[in-house]
C-alpha cells in the first residue's frame, strides 16, 4: 500500500509541473494573442492525463487503504470528491475545441486555474501537517 501512495505522492508533483507549464503557455497565448496550437494542445493533453492518471491512483489507494485498516473517515471522503471534481473541470476545455483561440485559450486557462485550486483545496482536506508529512520535507 505505501507503493501506491508513494506513486501518488510523486505524481501530483508531475499534476503541477504540466499544470504550471500549462498556465505559462496560456497566459502568454493571451498577452501575444497566439493561436491555440499544437504545443498548448500536447500540454493540455499532458495535463489531462496525469490528472486521470492521479485519480486513478487515488481511487485504488481509498478503496484498497479503506478496505484495510485506514477506514473510510470523512477527511478521505472529502479528499475524493474534491479531487474527482478537479478531474472532471480539468477537462472542461474540451467544450470548447471549436471557439476561435482567444475564447479557448481564456476558457482553458480558467479551467485549469479553478482545477488547480480545487486540488489545493482538496490536498488541505487531507490536513496540512498531514500532507508535509506524505510528502516526507518534515
Amino acid at each position: 500500500m505505501n507503493a501506491l501512495l508513494t506513486i501518488h505522492s510523486i505524481t501530483r508533483w508531475l499534476v503541477t509541473l504540466a499544470a504550471l507549464a500549462l498556465i505559462i503557455r496560456l497566459v502568454l497565448g493571451l498577452v501575444k494573442k497566439q493561436a491555440f496550437d499544437k504545443g498548448a494542445s500536447t500540454l493540455l493533453s499532458a495535463f489531462n492525463g496525469l490528472m486521470d492518471t492521479q485519480a486513478l491512483l487515488g481511487i485504488m489507494f481509498f478503496v484498497f487503504s479503506g478496505m484495510g485498516e485506514a477506514g473510510f473517515p470523512r477527511y478521505r471522503w472529502e479528499h475524493a470528491v474534491t479531487m474527482l471534481v478537479a478531474t472532471i473541470v480539468a477537462h472542461l476545455p474540451a467544450m470548447w475545441k471549436k471557439k476561435d483561440d482567444s475564447t479557448r485559450t481564456r476558457n482553458t486557462l480558467i479551467a485549469v486555474c479553478f482545477a488547480l485550486l480545487l486540488v489545493f483545496l482538496g490536498v488541505g482536506s487531507l490536513g496540512w501537517t498531514r500532507w508535509w508529512h506524505i510528502t516526507g520535507l518534515f
